[in-house]
C-alpha cells in the first residue's frame, strides 16, 4: 500500500462512520471561556517536532536542528527514553512563556502505515479508574501509564515547580504522542488542578468514548486540538454516533487548520469534540497521510527513522541513569521507581 493512498477496508471503515454524522453525541461542556493563542501554537508545534529527534545529545543540550527560532533559550530539565517501546518525551521550562514545557514523541514513520490500520480496529476495552462510563483504549491508555514516561514525566515536572514556583503546565504532542500527551495533561491536571495544565496537540487520533470526553473537559478545560487539512488519523478510531456506548468520541476544542480560497484559515470549532463543519466534513476518499506530517509550516518527521536508535555523547554520560533499559538524562535527581516489565501491564497499578 502506498503511503499517500488508503483504499479498501479504510475506505468501508470511514464509509460507515461518515453514515453517522447526522447524530451527535452529547459533551458536557466545561463553564471555562476558550482562547486560541496562534503564537503559542506556533511555538508549541516546534517543541512537538523537537521531540522526534534522535541525537540525543543535541537534543539534551538544546543544540538541535529543531531547537531554535520560538524555542530558544529553553531550558531541558529530564530527556526521557523508554528503550523497548522506543517512547521518547521531554521536560523543561519554557522561560519566555514562564512555563513547563512536557513533550511526547509520536509513531515512527516507517510504521505509521502498520498504525493507522491498527487503529481503525482498536476497541475501547478500559474502563478509565474513577471516572464511571468512561472508556478508553489500553494500549493508548498502558503507553503513557505502564511505562517510565508517567513515572519520570511527573518526578521532573515536580521539580521544575518546586525550582521555579507552581508555574502552568504545557503538555504537547504529535500523532501518538498527541494520544500519550493527552493521558499526560489529565493525570496531571488531577494532581496541580485544572488551572494549572493546558494541553495542546497536534494530529491526534481519538482516545475514548463520549464520557470520557466529558470528564476530559471538565478536568482539563484549557486543551486544544489542533488539526490539519485532510489529516487521516484526527478521524481514527472511527466515531460511529449510532453507537452510543461503544464510540469513540474526541473531547474538545479543535483548530482546524485548512486553505480556504487559497489562505490558510484557523477554524475554532464548537466544543462538542465532534464539529461536523471541522475536518470531519472532509470527504473518505479525500483523506490523506501526507497532511499529517506537516503543521503549521512545521516538520513532524524523525530526522532518521531506520531505527529507534539511542545516540548520546561521552560528554552526558554523567548525566544518564540505566533503569531497567531505560534512560533518563536529568540535571536534577529525577526520582522514579521502576515497574518491573511483567507488572507494566497491569493496569490495576495505576495511581
Amino acid at each position: 500500500m502506498g503511503r499517500w493512498r488508503f483504499t479498501g477496508v479504510v475506505a468501508l471503515i470511514l464509509l460507515l462512520s461518515a453514515a453517522s454524522h447526522g447524530r451527535e453525541l452529547p459533551v458536557k461542556k466545561s463553564g471555562q471561556s476558550f482562547v486560541y493563542n496562534h503564537t503559542l501554537a506556533k511555538s508549541l508545534v516546534e517543541y512537538a517536532s523537537a521531540v522526534y529527534m534522535t541525537d540525543l545529545t543535541a537534543l539534551y543540550t538544546w543544540t538541535c536542528s529543531r531547537c531554535n527560532d520560538l524555542t530558544q533559550g529553553f531550558e531541558m530539565r529530564s530527556l526521557i527514553v523508554d528503550v523497548e517501546n522506543c517512547l521518547q518525551a521531554f521536560v523543561g521550562v519554557a522561560h519566555n512563556l514562564n512555563s513547563i514545557v512536557v513533550a511526547i514523541r509520536g509513531t515512527q514513520e516507517n510504521s505509521v502505515q502498520n498504525w493507522i490500520k491498527d487503529l481503525i480496529w482498536k476497541q475501547l476495552d478500559l474502563s478509565y479508574p474513577n471516572m464511571p462510563n468512561a472508556k478508553v483504549h489500553s494500549g493508548f491508555f498502558s503507553s503513557y501509564n505502564n511505562t517510565i514516561l508517567r513515572l519520570a514525566i511527573t518526578s521532573a515536572v515536580r521539580k521544575a515547580r518546586k525550582s521555579y514556583g507552581n508555574i502552568n503546565v504545557i503538555v504537547t504532542g504529535h500523532s501518538m504522542g498527541g494520544a500519550m500527551a493527552s493521558f499526560c495533561a489529565l493525570d496531571l491536571a488531577m494532581k496541580l488542578g485544572s488551572d494549572s495544565v493546558q494541553l495542546m496537540t497536534f494530529g491526534q487520533p481519538r482516545v475514548g468514548n463520549a464520557a470520557f470526553a466529558s470528564y476530559f473537559a471538565k478536568y482539563v478545560p484549557n486543551t486544544i486540538r489542533v488539526t490539519h487539512g485532510h489529516d487521516i488519523v484526527p478521524h481514527l478510531p472511527p466515531y460511529f454516533s449510532f453507537l452510543p456506548q461503544l464510540t469513540y468520541h474526541h473531547f474538545p476544542r479543535e483548530v482546524w487548520v485548512h486553505d480556504s480560497e487559497g489562505n490558510t484559515t484557523e477554524q475554532i470549532c464548537d466544543n462538542s469534540g465532534e464539529d461536523p463543519k471541522c475536518c470531519r466534513c472532509i470527504s473518505m476518499f479525500s483523506l490523506s497521510i501526507q497532511d499529517h506530517f506537516t503543521y503549521l509550516g512545521v516538520d513532524m518527521e524523525a530526522d532518521d527513522w531506520s531505527t529507534c536508535r539511542i545516540i548520546g555523547a561521552q560528554s552526558v554520560k554523567k548525566f544518564y541513569k540505566e533503569l531497567t533499559s531505560n534512560i533518563i538524562m536529568a540535571k536534577h535527581n529525577v526520582d522514579v521507581s521502576i515497574v518491573e516489565p511483567s507488572k507494566q501491564r497491569d493496569l490495576s497499578s495505576f495511581r
